[in-house]
């Protein structure tokens, strides 16, 4: 009796668990992918994950297929190294030009302080001169002024000279040594004296024209002044202008009298624009 012979079956395994069992992967990969970027929130990371999910769920694509989407700590790195080099070297040099006009505002913020602290103690000074001239009942013969030069004190000099003269009177002497006591500053300031006269020709023995004159009469009146033992004779200066400078009309008496002068300029330690004169 033959025996029969089995016939070999080709079983084939039953696979259909792999598909469900691959999307929870897929979903539980998805998620942790998910919860890794949240915790270091990049917007432009964001929107490209956001794009693979998209393709992924309308495509069916696998998400291994992107592996590329997290990237490493390097190229972030050169990411921000690449992208940040060319901001940071701009934000540098406008670093430099804001602090080099920094600079120069705060140099010139404080000239002007200077300058205007400069001005008003020439004030207190003018109002010191001032009280001076009242008190001694000056008034008709002295005159003061706040130029942008500085601090001008005028003297007829008829007060202090004789006609065509360059000695000052005796008995007008204490006058300069009066202008000499409020001329003491600390520190110093340098101080021009000038001398001026009328348009009247002068031919002497002394002097052949008005030039010569007012400079003598300049002169002799700052010797006066600087006898004074407080005062730095390198601080003063003279020089006249004889009739080419006037402040009235030559053409009457009055005006000649106005225009025959000793003007006593004390200048400013500090310019207005902020140059520095106080040096002998």
């Amino acid at each position: 009796m033959k025996k029969r012979k089995r016939k070999k079956h080709d079983e084939h395994m039953d696979e259909s668990w792999l598909i469900p069992y691959a999307d929870i992967l897929t979903l539980l990969l998805a998620l942790f992918i998910v919860m890794f970027a949240s915790s270091t929130v990049d917007q432009a990371k964001f929107n490209q994950m956001s794009q693979v999910f998209n393709e992924i769920f309308a495509g069916g694509e696998n998400v291994l297929d992107y592996a590329s989407l997290v990237e490493t700590d390097d190229t972030e790195d050169d990411i921000d190294n690449a992208e940040g080099a060319e901001p940071e070297e701009l934000t540098e040099e406008m670093t430099e030009e804001e602090q080099q006009m920094q600079d120069l505002l705060a140099e010139q913020t404080e000239r002007e302080t200077a300058a205007a602290a400069d001005f008003e103690e020439l004030q207190v000074v003018q109002e010191q001169i001032n009280e001076y001239i009242a008190a001694n009942s000056l008034g008709e013969l002295f005159e003061t002024e706040l130029t942008d030069e500085g601090l001008l004190l005028t003297i007829r000099d008829n007060v202090l000279f004789a006609s065509g003269s360059a000695d000052v009177r005796s008995e007008y002497q204490s006058i300069a040594q009066d202008v000499a006591s409020l001329l003491e500053f600390d520190p110093p300031r340098n101080v021009i004296i000038t001398g001026h006269t009328d348009n009247v020709p002068i031919s002497t023995a002394a002097f052949s024209s008005n030039w010569e004159l007012s400079v003598m009469r300049a002169v002799n009146f700052m010797k006066l002044v600087i006898e004074n033992p407080s005062l730095d004779p390198r601080w003063f200066s003279a020089k006249g202008f004889g009739e080419f400078q006037p402040i009235a009309s030559n053409d009457t008496e009055e005006g000649r009298a106005k225009n025959r002068r000793v003007e006593v300029l004390i200048l400013p330690r500090v310019t207005s624009n902020g140059t520095v004169t106080n040096t002998p």
